[in-house]
């Protein structure tokens, strides 16, 4: 099976308006809660299926759904040009790796992958399907959006995809305002009823950017407002919790915060916000690396599985997974088999992390250099 991404741009949640104030409440003190009636049709047992079988033990999701705009930024720092044939090569080498499946669930394919195939003739959704990885679609894009979403859902079905994936972004430092964590939230509430009325787990992702000064109080701070507020709509759409993934950031200080975070204090920040705001039915929490060195989110994912968790806490890594594979391939076709290689080095460091069992004594200088980006964009 496969994912598509949806997603909607920053310019849309975040702006110039007033931040929240710390301790705020987005809605009024006091409101009638109606209890909705939860349904998703008749996909219901298939979506809940889905779920479990990407929240499977050790294994998490490998994220390649980057625009062709921004795979032609990863393809020019090793002197390809962004043509289709060197595209569809690069994702080749990523989805036709043997062994893959024993470490990867779920990938998130951009829209032009889902439909391309080996150049031997074989489908990208085919190669998946074979290793027992669930395909799926990034659907995101807020100006097409919601409008013609049941319709684009239902074709990446057909296609093979049983998951999608929507990512709206929220950046501390230009606020967020209250009517902004609004808009973000009923947009992926609205997404995710959808997705599930079309057969497709919906990925719900609201990111908080690591772009800042800010401690990692204040990343807290506003991250529980904004989980609260995803799940009030998520239950006045009507989702069914169990058929959803969530693809939250690590609850970090800012990247240009003056004290770095131990991965002990990021694990402590990070499950003290799922505790509070993640319903126990929700099965898997697949968290994004957002610009952190590829050991870095190793380690802070290993930190968060030292205990039992009520959900499955694991990946869904883009460039902390394809760092050091690209830089290994440089476009060579004799370097794919040692691309491939370091691409299950990366794999399994995470599924054992996911498992608690990670150690980093044996990583590379190259899976210890960070890749945050101000601003960085898809």
């Amino acid at each position: 099976m496969a994912s598509m991404k949806l997603s909607a741009p920053a310019s849309q949640w975040v702006g110039g308006r007033k931040p929240l104030d710390r301790g705020a409440s987005i809605r009024p003190a006091f409101r009638r809660v109606s209890v909705p009636v939860v349904r998703a049709g008749s996909y219901t047992d298939e979506l809940v299926q889905t779920a479990k079988s990407i929240a499977s033990p050790g294994r998490g999701i490998l994220a390649i759904d980057e625009s062709n705009a921004t795979c032609g930024k990863r393809l020019a720092s090793i002197g390809l040009d962004n043509t289709e044939a060197n595209r569809q090569a690069y994702r080749q080498l990523l989805l036709t790796t043997r062994g893959l499946g024993d470490y990867i669930s779920g990938a998130i394919l951009f829209e032009e992958t889902l439909y391309q195939s080996t150049t031997d003739g074989k489908k990208f959704v085919d190669c998946l399907c074979e290793e027992k990885i669930v395909p799926g679609s990034n659907n995101e894009s807020w100006c097409q959006g919601l409008d013609g979403l049941a319709s684009r859902c239902a074709e990446y079905y057909k296609q093979g995809a049983r998951f999608a994936k929507w990512r709206t972004v929220v950046s501390i430092p230009c606020g967020p305002s209250a009517l902004a964590v609004k808009e973000a939230a009923w947009g992926l509430a609205r997404y995710a009823a959808i997705a599930q009325d079309n057969g497709l787990v919906p990925i719900v992702e609201p990111e908080i950017l690591l772009d800042g000064d800010h401690p990692i109080e204040r990343t807290l701070e506003v991250a529980e407002n904004v989980w609260a507020e995803v799940f009030y709509y998520l239950a006045e759409n009507n989702v069914v919790f169990e058929g959803i993934l969530l693809k939250p950031s690590m609850v970090t200080p800012g990247a240009e915060h003056k004290e770095k975070a131990s991965p002990e204090t990021i694990a402590k920040f990070t499950l003290k916000l799922l505790n509070r705001r993640v319903p126990p039915a929700v099965p898997g929490i697949m968290f994004l690396s957002g610009g952190q060195s590829e050991m870095e989110a190793t380690l802070n994912l290993n930190a968060m599985n030292q205990g039992p968790n009520p959900w499955h806490v694991s990946f869904s890594y883009a460039r902390a997974l394809q760092n050091t594979v690209l830089k290994t391939w440089q476009g060579r076709p004799e370097n794919v088999a040692a691309a491939q290689k370091a691409l299950l080095v990366r794999a399994k460091a995470n599924s054992l992390a996911q498992l608690g069992r990670y150690s980093a004594e044996s990583e590379s200088d190259e899976a210890k250099k960070g890749m945050f980006q101000k601003g960085y964009t898809y």
